[in-house]
């Protein structure tokens, strides 16, 4: 199949010949295959691939999206093919249906592969072809085992013979990398209780972990989808020698509990680099411990993944598509303006333009970007580097985020000598970024003529496909929907109301997943006017909305309107004025 990809890709117009000739040297350049060398440079997305193989083959593709990638959990699928079968070979059972057994694969034409499953489970073989990203996830949905942290708890809270000694002689200790697939039968119990703790959140999709300890109790709660949950915590006994762990991976200090500590460490696991970023902090009763947990391979680098509104989309991707300006995207910590601006760059990439990053820190590597990471400790700040990245010939930077007035000055500068300028501000609207530069010191004229676009973001929670069900709200929520989100009461027929439930799949959240939610706001003459003369917000706001531009709630009742998620999310993320 590797050598036929280039042909079907070309044949279906997914790619160019010159496009092919790119590729090659690339995935001989950085021993990459054909499929991922295309992905990398950003010539097709995973599912193009994959469906121009479907379609080559004639054999139907499975995605999440079609809803054929969803493993039926009622026909103990995992017993046919176990779970260390399926990773080792990148196969997923699908269902059973008239003795004949539905498998998603990557290669349909592994005929060895195929005739395995045929003799493992005794049935008739249907492959269907999906994306290897896609795979993955479902595989650690389908077979995650949700008791295994409680398993290991209880293991290690029986009466046993332990020390620390025995973990300094594992060999990711020395480098910084756990690998979760190896298995060590001399690991300590310290050890095991990390390695569940971080499979467990995996598998659960969990951003943040949260260890702490406090006078009678110890507490362990994994952030999912933007909420903390209880897990079962280890023994009060357990948690110096667990943070101890920790610290070694990290390379922190494991004798320094007086001052707070940040490291980070690499774990490998499925087929994937997962980057965990440490905080250790001292409280009253022990050290709290919080581990953000960088999957790449959940990350959404697509702009058309992203929740964009059509009209929305476009005005962004002009306005990057500018020789020259400013575009400033606002929301609070953990909104995902890094993945938002990271994707916008990935679509807009070509290499006829010399691309620069400033980030703290760098979260996605990007292929053809210059990235670099902020060191304020040796003198590297944001205004420091970016006044260095102008002697390096940029067309576009990215400035990770304005703080300060020299930040957001030496900005201005950039965007005045001829360079796209694309960075992000805490404000809790878009047009609540003109106050804020203007109280940064940027000049109102300077700052109108060179401002091309602000956008603000927020995540919402997308309801379980597994377990939402219908739902019909009330006359006043209608009417409430309707003029917010400005729409025309006539479509009601073809909108779709869910409301979450919840079930093991989603553990029992009735959520699985985030999408975000923005207002954009391209400057018009209007808009430009009000901010040379006097900056009045309320003023911008009234003229965004002649425009004709939807703001963060409007966005919000759209995706509600779709059954994509719910009232009270929309609610409880937005305010009626934004």
């Amino acid at each position: 199949m590797a050598k036929l990809l280039h042909e079907i890709l070309v044949d279906q117009g997914t790619l160019t010949d010159e496009q092919v000739k790119r590729v090659q040297l690339y995935s001989k350049q950085n021993d990459l295959s054909f499929a991922d060398a295309v992905v990398r440079l950003g010539f097709a997305s995973e599912e193009q691939v994959t469906i121009a193989l479907s379609k080559h083959f004639s054999v139907p593709y499975a995605s999440k999206e079609n809803g054929i990638l969803l493993p039926e959990r009622e026909q103990n699928l995992q017993k046919i093919i176990p779970d260390k079968f399926a990773r080792e070979n990148l196969v997923l059972p699908l269902f059973i249906e008239d003795d004949v057994l539905a498998v998603a694969v990557l290669d349909p034409t592994n005929l060895y592969l195929l005739e395995n499953i045929k003799v493992m489970s005794g049935k008739q073989v249907q492959p269907f072809i999906t994306s290897k990203s896609q795979l993955l996830r479902a595989m650690d949905m389908f077979y995650s085992n949700k008791n295994l942290l409680e398993e290991v708890m209880n293991e290690a809270a029986k009466p046993q013979e332990d020390n620390m000694a025995s973990e300094s002689n594992e060999t990711d200790v020395d480098v910084g990398i756990l690998d979760l697939d190896k298995v060590v039968p001399s690991t300590s119990q310290y050890v095991k209780q990390v390695n569940a703790i971080l499979r467990q959140a995996i598998s659960e999709r969990t951003s943040d972990i949260h260890l702490e300890l406090f006078d009678e109790r110890v507490s362990l709660r994994f952030r999912i989808d933007g909420s903390l949950y209880e897990r079962t915590p280890p023994a009060k006994e357990s948690v110096n020698a667990i943070i101890s762990r920790i610290k070694i991976l990290s390379k922190l200090d494991i004798a320094e509990k007086r001052l707070p500590q940040d490291g980070s460490f690499t774990i490998r696991y499925q087929n994937r680099s997962i980057e965990v970023r440490v905080s250790v902090c001292p409280a009253v009763y022990g050290e709290k411990l919080v581990l953000r947990i960088l999957d790449k391979g959940t990350g959404e680098m697509n702009v058309d993944k992203l929740g964009f509104e059509p009209e929305q989309k476009k005005a962004f991707l002009d306005a990057a598509n500018l020789p020259h300006g400013l575009i400033f995207l606002t929301g609070p910590t953990g909104s995902g303006k890094s993945t938002t601006l990271n994707a916008v760059l990935t679509t807009i990439r070509t290499p006829e333009l010399n691309f620069m990053t400033l980030e703290d820190p760098v979260e996605y590597k990007l292929a053809g970007i210059s990235q670099v990471q902020v060191k304020p400790a040796i003198g590297l700040t944001f205004a420091a580097g970016l006044r260095s990245f102008l002697r390096q010939d940029p067309d576009v930077i990215l400035v990770g985020e304005v703080r300060d007035n020299e930040t957001a000055e030496a900005c201005l500068k950039a965007a005045l000598t001829g360079h796209l300028v694309l960075s992000t501000l805490h404000t809790n609207e878009a047009l609540g970024a003109i106050p804020r530069l203007i109280d940064m010191g940027m000049e109102p004229f300077l700052l109108a003529s060179s401002l091309a676009l602000v956008a603000a973001q927020r995540l919402v929670r997308i309801l379980c496909p597994y377990c939402k069900v219908p739902h019909i709200p009330d006359h006043a929520t209608l009417a409430r929907i309707i003029q917010e989100g400005h729409l025309n009461p006539r479509d009601q027929n073809s909108w779709t109301f869910f409301k979450s439930v919840g079930c093991p799949r989603c553990f029992g959240t009735g959520f699985m997943g985030r999408r975000a939610i923005y207002e954009v706001f391209r400057m018009t003459e209007e808009m430009r006017n009000i901010i040379y003369k006097t900056q009045d917000l309320v003023e911008l706001k009234k003229a965004a909305v002649q425009s004709g531009a939807l703001n963060l709630r409007a966005n919000g009742w759209r995706k509600v309107i779709r059954g994509q998620t719910t009232v009270d999310e929309i609610l409880s993320i937005t305010t009626s004025d934004e």
